[in-house]
């Protein structure tokens, strides 16, 4: 019978260790950032369907179509993060504009908006901003200097 209880041995000892590693290093891409593409994706999915969660569809439906749109550029963005960093985080920094967008847009796109639509887009785009600039930080770091 073959002995398959656990062990606890260190890994560094398995002789396929620095192909694993390569592999890994590979399948990353060599990004620091992978842990921001689910909060950005997060952040427009709840930025597409907010209108309908804080029910202000009748009173403000040109925030609404803005908002969705803008929702759905947000996850599409998160999307290119995931699938193809190495072209995708330049636009980190358009990621930052779009929420400082999202910070005026109830004023612009809006009709006289109430204080929750007004408290719900600023959060939104306050988290966009920071999201954006953790992402252009990390490829700012990331890239070597001359």
């Amino acid at each position: 019978m073959a002995n398959v209880s656990p062990t606890r041995g260190d890994i560094t000892s398995h002789p396929d260790v620095s192909e694993m590693r390569d592999r890994y290093a590979r399948m990353l891409g060599g990004r620091d950032v992978t842990l921001l593409d689910g909060p950005v994706f997060l952040l427009g999915l709840y930025c597409a369907v907010s209108p309908w969660i804080l029910h202000y569809t009748t009173s403000q439906p040109a925030l609404v179509t803005h908002n969705l749109i803008m929702g759905i550029a947000i996850g599409l963005l998160a999307l290119g993060f995931t699938r193809a960093p190495e072209r995708m985080y330049g636009l980190s920094w358009a990621f930052c504009a779009m929420g400082v967008w999202m910070i005026i847009a109830p004023w612009v796109v809006g009709d006289s908006p109430d204080a929750g639509v007004v408290v719900n887009n600023i959060i939104i785009g306050a988290l966009a901003v920071i999201l954006g600039l953790m992402c252009a930080g990390t490829v700012a770091k990331s890239t070597p200097r001359p």
